[in-house]
């Protein structure tokens, strides 16, 4: 071995153990030495590109907790970063965090960039963590792309606050475990949220849920 070529081997060495010691320990404790450095690497890019790295550690315990092999970890890992990076660019490079992450939980659901950037339009200066969560958790649910995109653009564009972004997943949750097909409950509950809710009829919102019984009309914006 020249000189040369041991310098060369020698600073490989020490970037190596460099990069290790740099490493999260919570990674080293749970993975492989090759995973964790590829973990290690995936997260340092992320933190250098300004991206919520906590997301990627905790994707890469979970994993471990899981028993999966490091390929697969790795892949996983790989795969959030992305979505990170595509939540941030479509949020823009103001969203918190917080935003970030819920935003790649929204991707990664199902939703498209465009969405996101829509519901940043439609809520300028507000946070958009408790949205994105909703839009995640109804496609989760069952509830088509389209229509989930549509019931948040909605209560974003008529200033809802999160109360009700959080009472729309919850009245959907329980109109679903109920039997109502998800597409439906999405639907009905958001035209039926205060803040969306036309006039109402005597009756309208016994059709909206179903009821056959007698009704008493409601005042405007407000579901029995």
């Amino acid at each position: 071995m020249n000189a040369r070529l041991a310098t060369l081997v020698a600073l490989a060495l020490l970037v190596g153990a460099a990069s290790l010691s740099a490493q999260d320990p919570r990674l080293t404790a749970r993975l492989d030495a090759a995973t964790a450095a590829e973990i290690g690497a995936i997260v340092a890019s992320a933190r250098t590109a300004g991206l919520p790295v906590e997301p990627l550690v905790d994707r890469a315990l979970e994993g471990a907790s899981k028993g999966a092999a490091g390929s697969r970890i790795v892949a996983a890992v790989r795969a959030l970063a992305q979505d990170l990076a595509a939540a941030r660019l479509a949020l823009g490079a103001g969203a918190s965090d917080g935003e970030v992450t819920a935003g790649a939980g929204a991707l990664r659901s199902g939703a498209d960039p465009a969405t996101l950037t829509r519901l940043r339009a439609a809520r300028q200066g507000e946070v958009l963590t408790v949205p994105l969560g909703v839009l995640a958790d109804l496609i989760a649910r069952g509830v088509p792309t389209d229509v989930a995109t549509g019931a948040v653009l909605a209560l974003a564009r008529s200033h809802a606050s999160d109360a009700e972004f959080v009472a729309l997943g919850r009245n959907v949750e329980r109109d679903i475990l109920a039997g109502a097909p998800p597409a439906v409950a999405a639907a009905v509950r958001a035209r039926g949220m205060p803040s969306t809710l036309p006039p109402s009829s005597p009756g309208t919102a016994a059709a909206a849920t179903g009821d056959k019984g007698t009704t008493t009309q409601q005042p405007p914006g407000r579901r029995p």
